[in-house]
């Protein structure tokens, strides 16, 4: 599988070889989909809190008196039926975590990797130096290059000029190349990576 070079003037300056064993895989959709499901469960906080009926103020006085009143009987006003009381098996705080194999991790970003591929949704770029970390320069290459949907830039390493020229534009998000997810690449159609950034992703998913 060969794969064209851009500079960021939307010029073709090279080709390149891709890995099969990276880029030329059958996507495993049942895969893909049990790690973004843990991703996003490592995501939550888990700190959503209620108090129980042992933890709410109150309620230490009988209500009213036991027989007689031709109401049921209760001890304490602060019963989870009553308005004020505690919540029945309300959240707590817990830890949502989940850990998948490595083996499976990989598995998921190589078919996500290689369905961008063959749907033709990964760009190459030569380099991706910038002179400013202006929103303008950025707005520039992005068109030049032909991105008109959301896109993920992935460099090899953390670009400040990058980071700040992107941030303002709608659907664009960047990462480094040690710390993109499924879940970037899910969120993104196109996925735009330089040519070391690229040599690196071959590196680490190829073993």
């Amino acid at each position: 599988m060969q794969v064209d070079v851009l500079n960021i003037k939307g010029e073709v300056v090279d080709t390149l070889d891709l890995a099969d064993s990276v880029f030329s895989i059958e996507p495993n959709r049942d895969v893909i989909y049990r790690v973004m499901l843990a991703q996003q469960a490592n995501r939550r906080q888990g700190t959503s809190k209620t108090k129980g009926r042992s933890e709410v103020r109150g309620g230490g006085r009988k209500p009213y008196r036991q027989k007689g009143t031709g109401r049921a009987r209760h001890g304490s006003n602060r019963s989870p039926i009553f308005v004020g009381g505690g919540v029945t098996f309300g959240p707590t705080p817990r830890s949502f975590r989940t850990r998948l194999p490595k083996k499976v991790r990989r598995l998921a970003m190589r078919s996500l990797l290689s369905d961008k591929v063959a749907n033709q949704k990964l760009l190459v770029l030569d380099s991706l130096d910038m002179e400013t970390h202006k929103t303008r320069e950025m707005t520039d290459i992005l068109k030049n290059v032909g991105v008109t949907s959301s896109a993920l830039i992935i460099t090899s390493g953390s670009n400040v000029e990058v980071v700040r020229s992107a941030r303002n534009i709608p659907h664009v998000q960047t990462a480094a190349v040690n710390a993109f997810s499924v879940l970037d690449l899910l969120k993104s159609d196109l996925l735009i990576v330089t040519r070391e950034a690229l040599s690196t992703i071959e590196e680490v998913y190829a073993s």
